[in-house]
């Protein structure tokens, strides 16, 4: 309790103690109005009166000002002496029941001052008291209704008693008074420091588990949550309170098979669908939580989202194949052409001469044909393993659209589908112009390749803040070209951008894997999202044009 309501509530409880004294010294004057002399009775109102306004004014002080509260504190231990000592005036003097009350003093002075200021008070009290009872002896306070009889029948031995008495009393009290408030006061103050500590310590914990970079959780023995930092909420997409007191694999089930190995360090790995159906991967550490007696009473769960690391992974490990593919394709160039372009040039004379009859020269162009289409898949090779680096220009996106659209009319793969684009005008992309048409080429054709009965090609454009997965950052232009064709299958989606992968009969399975290079070269990045009888959606996210950013 803070020393400003400590001195309020000895006000209050004065103010409580004098209103008791003042109805019984009337009801006492009423039942037996000789019992209180007229001089003493009036002396005592007057003095509970003062006392009153007094309290009041002091309340008042108390409540206006802080820098006052010592004085004022003071003021309340001279006044106690001097409402002691006209109580005892006016109760009798020697013979009045009320001296005890500067015991009260000594302690209050204790409690609020220090001990040099109960002795003080001890001295003051001795003083006042002998005082009071030298001055009945003598007749000297007959005015104040107290008369010396009393004091003279005692005697002076009695007397000198008494007050010795008292005053040793007095200072008795102050010395013990002084040490246990002493004791009181260094026992608090160290309870302070020690509360200040543990809400400091609590301020920092709290601080700190808000702002981990990383999901801590901890679960009791029976499983259920009862710590979810706020990564925790942004990682599962689940609030502090919906987590709480909930078992943890209702929270992320696949933390099932690990749950009996949580009495011992464990870490690992687990795929995660948050409630909005977005799959992560989720790398995690746990420690046993214990006691001060090493009993096991939960654990602590650290996880991270590795989602965006696996992704960086997987293009390393992309790029690394690259790498060994473009080593191998310039090799393949000098080794396989060659030889190709001689079988080719001998295979077109073989075929000219008039020796040659009329099936040799038809199994000829059979060879001929398969030499150009080897050829060609070479040349597809090559240009997806050491692509030409981009010339970027600034390009008007929907312009471009429109231009292949155009040119789609032509080609029979396009009958019986049609094109719908919703592209802004003046969507503008710092791209190589040939690169950019090879793209959307692709793309616009293997839509209509997976729609053979006809159907319709969606292309869609918009202009966004920031991409959800983080892979990049800035502004970027999202184009998505959707078909309602077959569709995919699972693995056919995890494996559409790999080379040589292909599901047509005729395909190299280098079409979609150089679209992605070109795209990844360009700072872009290509998704699909495919499901099978229900179409595919490649979705392309390209930095915006530097120009158009900075309008």
């Amino acid at each position: 309790m803070s020393d400003k309501k400590r001195l309020f509530w000895f006000i209050f409880l004065r103010v409580v103690v004098v209103s008791f004294f003042l109805v019984s010294t009337i009801i006492l004057n009423l039942n037996g109005p000789d019992s209180i002399n007229g001089i003493a009775f009036y002396g005592l109102i007057k003095v509970i009166i003062a006392t009153y306004a007094f309290s009041i004014v002091s309340l008042l002080i108390l409540k206006v000002s802080d820098k006052l509260s010592k004085a004022l504190t003071y003021g309340q231990i001279i006044w106690d002496l001097a409402l002691v000592t006209f109580l005892l005036i006016f109760t009798g003097g020697i013979n009045s029941p009320y001296s005890f009350l500067y015991f009260l003093s000594i302690i209050n002075a204790s409690v609020f001052l220090a001990r040099r200021e109960a002795y003080y008070t001890a001295s003051l009290c001795g003083i006042l008291y002998g005082g009071i009872i030298d001055l009945q002896f003598f007749g000297s306070l007959i005015p104040f209704g107290l008369s010396q009889y009393p004091a003279q029948q005692y005697g002076i031995r009695y007397i000198f008693y008494t007050v010795f008495l008292n005053i040793a009393a007095y200072y008795l009290t102050a010395f013990l008074a002084g040490h246990l408030s002493e004791r009181a006061r260094v026992s608090e103050t160290a309870l302070h420091d020690k509360v200040v500590d543990y809400e400091e310590l609590e301020r920092l914990n709290s601080s700190i588990v808000s702002t981990l970079n990383s999901g801590l959780l901890t679960i009791n023995e029976a499983g259920k949550i009862r710590v979810f930092n706020p990564y925790a909420e942004i990682l599962t997409g689940i609030k502090q309170n919906e987590a709480y007191d909930r078992l943890l694999v209702d929270i992320i089930p696949d933390f099932a098979i690990f749950m009996g190995k949580f009495h011992e360090p464990t870490q690992g790995e687990l795929d995660f669908f948050d409630k909005f159906g977005k799959k992560k991967v989720l790398g995690f550490k746990s420690v046993p939580l214990t006691d001060k007696d090493d009993s096991v009473m939960g654990v602590i769960l650290d996880f991270q989202d590795l989602t965006q690391y696996k992704q960086m992974e997987a293009k390393l490990k992309r790029a690394d194949r690259l790498a060994a593919v473009g080593e191998l394709s310039a090799r393949m160039a000098h080794e396989i052409r060659n030889p190709l372009a001689s079988i080719s040039g001998a295979v077109q004379l073989i075929a000219q001469s008039d020796a040659t009859c009329a099936k040799d020269k038809q199994l000829l162009g059979i060879v001929l044909r398969e030499t150009d289409r080897l050829n060609e898949l070479i040349r597809d090779f090559l240009e997806y393993a050491r692509p030409t680096p981009p010339a970027k220009i600034h390009l008007d996106l929907a312009l471009l659209i429109q231009d292949l659209t155009s040119l789609l009319k032509a080609d029979h793969r396009f009958t019986g589908i049609s094109v719908d684009m919703h592209i802004p005008k003046r969507t503008k992309i710092d791209f190589d112009l040939q690169q950019c048409k090879q793209v959307f080429w692709n793309l616009l054709v293997n839509a209509a390749e997976a729609m053979p009965g006809g159907g319709e090609i969606s292309v869609r454009a918009e202009v966004i803040s920031d991409m959800a997965s983080g892979i990049s950052v800035g502004d970027l232009i999202k184009i998505e070209v959707i078909d309602n064709g077959m569709g995919m299958n699972p693995q056919d989606v995890k494996n559409v951008f790999e080379p040589f992968f292909t599901t047509k009969a005729n395909g190299t399975g280098l079409g979609l894997a150089t679209v992605y290079r070109i795209i990844e070269s360009h700072g872009g990045i290509i998704l699909v999202d495919s499901k099978q009888d229900q179409g595919t959606r490649f979705t392309v996210f390209l930095p915006q044009s530097v120009g158009e950013r900075q309008k």
